[in-house]
């Protein structure tokens, strides 16, 4: 205790062995993750300059469970609606073999098909796509999600939605084409054979699913331009894959544009579901 010019003692700020003082609030609150309400977006202290990282510095823990998945109840619902109105009157006009819709596809397939004819690596390309958006791809990349989520132990909720999404989606395509039962495109000189009915693609369906999956889950814990580098190459894939069913003169566009809405469709609702679930 020491005093002052007029002979007050001065009190000094006591110091306990070992015990570090209290860290400043703007400090302490720099370090805490933030997790949005509108979605896992989870973010961490900025790196020190110069330094780059894939994953974010904090990433989500178990208590987060479907928070990873990435939008609220009523943006889910909103999509549901958008996608699933047009997708229902697209079903319509297929099944009645609506005459205009009918001619167009015709003419896209007509045309792609004399493509392929004449250069066999465009085919050979489009094989390529078409294997990248098959069934056993996306199981494989499921799979490899779901051990992903559980080894992180970012809880059961996420690693649920994945299976339930890549294997519901594949039970409700069997389900709409046999209730359109669409013949695919026939040829004398078929590039691809595919047994099966036609609308909606699988591919295409399976596409949006697959890599949507793969969007909501990996790109809340990426950093940066490897986020950016996720989304733009999924929506890359998705659209390539659609056009590949195409191309290969196995599905005509109006089955590919119905994949595309069927398979967000089943999405958005799963997100509805589950993001309900959640706040139970």
């Amino acid at each position: 205790m020491s005093a002052n010019w007029r002979g007050l003692p001065i009190e000094q700020p006591s110091v306990r062995c070992g015990v570090e003082p209290e860290e400043p609030e703007s400090e302490r609150c720099a370090r805490q993750v933030v997790v949005r309400s509108g979605g896992p977006d989870w973010e961490s202290t900025s790196a020190p300059p110069g330094s780059e990282s894939v994953l974010l510095t904090d990433p989500p823990t178990r208590t987060d469970t479907v928070a990873l998945l990435g939008l609220r109840a009523a943006v889910a619902a909103t999509v549901l609606t958008a996608v699933a109105v047009p997708f229902g009157l697209l079903l319509l006009l297929v099944r009645a073999r609506w005459s205009p819709l009918l001619a167009l596809d015709v003419r896209a397939v007509d045309e792609l098909h004399a493509v392929a004819i004449a250069h066999p690596l465009f085919v050979t390309i489009n094989k390529g796509l078409s294997f990248v958006g098959s069934a056993p791809f996306y199981w494989a990349m499921g799979t490899g999600l779901v051990v992903w989520l559980l080894v992180r132990r970012l809880g059961i909720y996420p690693a649920l939605f994945v299976v339930i999404a890549d294997g519901g989606s594949g039970l409700l395509n069997v389900g709409v084409k046999a209730l359109v039962d669409r013949v695919r495109p026939v040829w004398p000189d078929p590039v691809a054979r595919v047994g099966g009915l036609s609308f909606p693609s699988g591919h295409a369906q399976e596409a949006i699913v697959g890599y949507g999956v793969l969007v909501l889950v990996l790109a809340p814990v990426l950093a940066g331009w490897w986020r950016r580098l996720l989304i733009a190459g999924a929506v890359g894939m998705v659209l390539a894959i659609g056009f590949s069913r195409v191309a290969l003169g196995v599905h005509y566009p109006s089955d590919v544009l119905g994949g595309y809405l069927l398979g967000a469709a089943w999405l958005a609702a799963l997100l509805v579901v589950f993001s309900r679930t959640r706040t139970r």
